[in-house]
């Protein structure tokens, strides 16, 4: 839809002036369809802090609003372990964490539903039911699940202190030099590219350790990732930082087609592989591990032959 600013109008923050006039979505609402990308002014998508005046012409893409209630599918689920507290799931590339604008009704939080029988915690919302963490859609890997109401808060407790041990796996372009490193680079939004994530001096601090495990040549790596922090987007971005994108990554990696289009990489090149933790109510400290997927090892087997392989021996 179109609106143009009214005349009379006193220029001020984009979110603020629409806030005003539209008042079916509460503010929250409409900086997210901001930040989505999903406001454009003359073609460019702009910053929820961007001043506007009267007379500019927006363009606004409202998204369809998420279902009210959340109904359980019946779609399999690889679990990974399971009690009365808590459930872990190995999420398959491609499987939305949960609901959303556009989304439909066959995301993990659909399937986890069914799976519990509606035994996930109610603390995480109608819309989110036990829900403490995401992954993004074409991200691998383990992702956790409170069934209970102490077991949902404990673990929120524990992300937001960044008490859980995270490793990702990474099959990233070109072979870094250096063996190991650490990224310490601030993320927010990328400031004409809504839909993106970018370094930013004055973005969120943002860490992430890194650890090459396997050379491919000089043309690609496996490189294992530690999350110190939780940034939308932090692996992606903080690869691309130092020149080692993902593969398969069409949204930050820089790959050239005349080299790349042959290599079967189907999706973003990142796993969740394992998470270890103190169990949210017993305390005791659990290691969950998701097996590396088929469509990595393929890859992967497909670089070696291709390039050689020398693994690195770590002591």
């Amino acid at each position: 839809m179109r609106f143009t600013v009214p005349e009379g109008t006193s220029p001020d923050r984009a979110d603020k002036i629409l806030a005003a006039h539209f008042a079916e979505l509460s503010r929250a609402q409409l900086q997210r369809i901001i930040e989505d990308g999903h406001v454009t002014l003359n073609g460019t998508a702009i910053d929820k802090r961007l001043k506007i005046k009267a007379g500019d012409i927006l363009e606004i893409d409202l998204p369809p609003p998420p279902p009210s209630e959340l109904q359980p599918a019946d779609i399999p689920l690889e679990i990974l372990f399971e009690d009365k507290h808590l459930l872990a799931v190995n999420k398959a590339s491609g499987v939305v964490t949960h609901p959303g604008a556009g989304t439909g009704d066959d995301t993990l939080a659909h399937a986890a539903l069914h799976h519990t029988s509606g035994k996930l915690a109610a603390a995480g919302g109608s819309l989110r039911p036990g829900i403490v963490h995401r992954l993004d859609k074409e991200t691998s890997g383990v992702i956790l699940l409170a069934k209970t109401d102490t077991a949902y808060h404990a673990l929120i407790q524990q992300f937001s202190e960044r008490e859980p041990d995270k490793q990702y796996i990474a099959l990233v372009d070109k072979c870094p030099n250096l063996l190991s490193g650490s990224i310490r680079a601030s993320i927010d939004r990328h400031r004409t590219m809504r839909v993106k994530m970018a370094v930013r001096e004055d973005g969120k601090p943002a860490r992430t350790d890194w650890a090459v495990e396997e050379r491919f040549g000089k043309q690609a790596a496996r490189v294992r990732c530690w999350l110190h922090t939780g940034r939308t987007h932090q692996i992606r971005v903080h690869l691309s930082h130092i020149g080692h994108p993902l593969l398969g990554d069409k949204t930050y990696g820089k790959l050239n087609d005349s080299v790349h289009e042959a290599w079967p990489m189907p999706r973003v090149m990142l796993h969740a592989e394992r998470i270890t933790l103190p169990h949210p109510v017993t305390g005791k400290i659990i290691t969950i591990i998701a097996p590396i997927p088929q469509d990595f090892l393929e890859l992967e087997a497909w670089l070696r032959n291709q390039f050689g392989s020398q693994p690195v021996v770590r002591l």
